[in-house]
């Protein structure tokens, strides 16, 4: 069976059936990750636990559509026994005893954890190559980066290691990666989905959310993993839809912004000829698509990387060498114990990340930078808020390139944040956003980028489902792939 041709609700049929195990369905997909490892580089831990996980649910029976699929989870996902390491060697040897309550409701639903996915370190960067653990390998071409810091996720998703994954997103790091690898993937409104048990970044801004070949597949999931969460004050009551069962592609009526702004002067051309060719599809399928204008959209990066970075460095204190996690040795006191520690288990960009934060904490720039940054940040929450009174969705593209070279921007930290230029803005807005496939450039993947109005997951899901119905590229096989097969 090729996973890659699967959806979770065909998976599930086959399993009812009992065309296959869901411990065969398990070991096959245990076995794809084995025989990707050494090109693709996507998982960090293998669960050794999920064939017997799988066994279980062979026994009780297939009552949720999730019992019995195999998902990865990113590993900055806390995990019960298995280890959680947020792709830093400050973690190396982490073993939680809980699990996040993402990962409750999974397993309350009979998913199966494969294991966890690498990712950019602490979710920290756009491409994974910050992972302790080495980068992981665009399936579409090996020289290129998977995006970040979900990256893993998606490209184990998109090689068909897993029908479905968690990821997180704090700048853009589940659409981002998404679009690069030509799958769904899905931010959710903040508070819809409980961070309890997810490593902090930046707590304003991180999110969980899906990704997945088809939209319905990252509908699936979102149903299960979303919901108020006593262990999570940030956490919204509202009810819970079934997302996939609500899900139409009916675009007659609806409301289409795009702002001037995502237009950005560097965007690759065959990007703005995709988004354009998808802009003009939803216009024959009976939206109405509209120009506008978000002129703070131009601060959006600085905003970002000022709040995400000064909530990083508050996060990031508790990694102190003492409790758990690396520890230097041969220390002569507590102050090189909490020096040393952090220098040495701390990846490059975790540290300017750190020192851009405390620098803007601190008691002469806090003014200057912070609370300016979280002023600008206010004023475009009402900015987006205004559009969306008018307007149903909001549209542009994902980011402004295909996946670049593996390496290429490594070392050029301005040039690398500025891949979140286009994603930021649902982040610091706290809206719910995703990107689909929406054709190639240069033979690699594109993304559209849909944002909706707060908790109206639905109306983004439904537009992405309207498009992948209408283009299917959920049909094409990465190119670095097709000689396999």
């Amino acid at each position: 069976m090729d996973i890659k041709k699967e959806t979770i609700a065909s998976l599930h049929e086959k399993l009812v059936n009992k065309d296959i195990t869901a411990e065969a369905l398990t070991n096959q997909a245990l076995d794809n990750i084995k025989d990707d490892a050494e090109k693709l580089n996507t998982f960090i831990t293998v669960n050794d636990k999920a064939t017997e996980d799988a066994k279980k649910v062979d026994a009780e029976g297939f009552n949720d559509l999730l019992a019995g699929i195999p998902i990865g989870i990113k590993d900055n996902i806390v995990t019960n026994g298995i280890k959680t390491t947020a792709a830093s060697k400050i973690l190396y040897n982490f073993m939680p005893v809980y699990s996040a309550t993402v990962m409750e409701k999974l397993a309350a639903a009979g998913a199966i954890n494969v294991g966890k996915t690498n990712l950019d370190e602490f979710a920290m960067g756009s491409s994974t190559e910050t992972s302790y653990y080495g980068t992981s390998v665009n399936p579409w071409d090996f020289s290129r980066v998977p995006g970040g810091s979900s990256g893993g996720s998606a490209a184990a998703v998109a090689a068909g290691e897993v029908v479905a994954a968690l990821g997180t997103d704090t700048g853009g790091s589940i659409r981002q990666p998404a679009a690069f690898n030509g799958i769904f993937g899905i931010k959710p409104t903040y508070g819809r989905v409980s961070r309890w048990g997810v490593i902090a970044f930046a707590s304003s801004l991180d999110q969980v959310g899906v990704m997945s070949k088809r939209v319905e597949d990252s509908a699936t999931v979102l149903s299960v993993i979303a919901g108020h969460d006593d262990k999570d004050s940030t956490s919204s009551n509202k009810d819970v839809p079934d997302y996939r069962a609500d899900l139409n592609k009916d675009m007659h009526g609806v409301k289409i912004a795009v702002p001037k702004e995502f237009w950005h002067e560097g965007t690759h051309p065959d990007v703005l000829d995709n988004v354009n060719k998808a802009l003009e599809a939803y216009k024959k399928m009976g939206a109405t698509v509209e120009e506008v204008s978000l002129p703070t959209l131009k601060h959006a990066v600085e905003v970002y990387y000022v709040l995400a970075s000064s909530e990083a460095s508050s996060n990031l204190q508790r990694y102190d060498g003492v409790r758990y996690g690396y520890r230097a040795k041969d220390v002569k006191n507590i102050k090189d114990l909490f020096v040393n520690s952090r220098s040495e288990g701390f990846g490059d960009e975790v540290k300017r990340r750190i020192m851009l934060g405390t620098f803007s904490l601190s008691a002469g720039a806090y003014d200057a930078y912070f609370k300016k940054a979280a002023e600008v940040r206010t004023i475009f929450i009402n900015e987006m808020n205004d559009v969306l009174k008018d307007y149903d969705l909001i549209m542009g593209p994902s980011t402004t390139t295909p996946a670049f070279k593996i390496g290429e921007k490594v070392d050029d930290p301005l040039a690398m944040y500025m891949n979140d230029i286009l994603t930021i803005p649902a982040n610091l807005a706290g809206l719910p956003a995703a990107s689909v496939p929406a054709g190639l450039a240069d033979g690699m993947p594109v993304g559209l980028q849909i944002i909706g109005k707060p908790f109206a997951e639905q109306d983004v899901l439904n537009a992405a489902y309207a498009l992948q119905e209408e283009n299917k590229f959920y049909e094409q096989i990465p190119t670095a792939l097709k000689g396999e097969d």
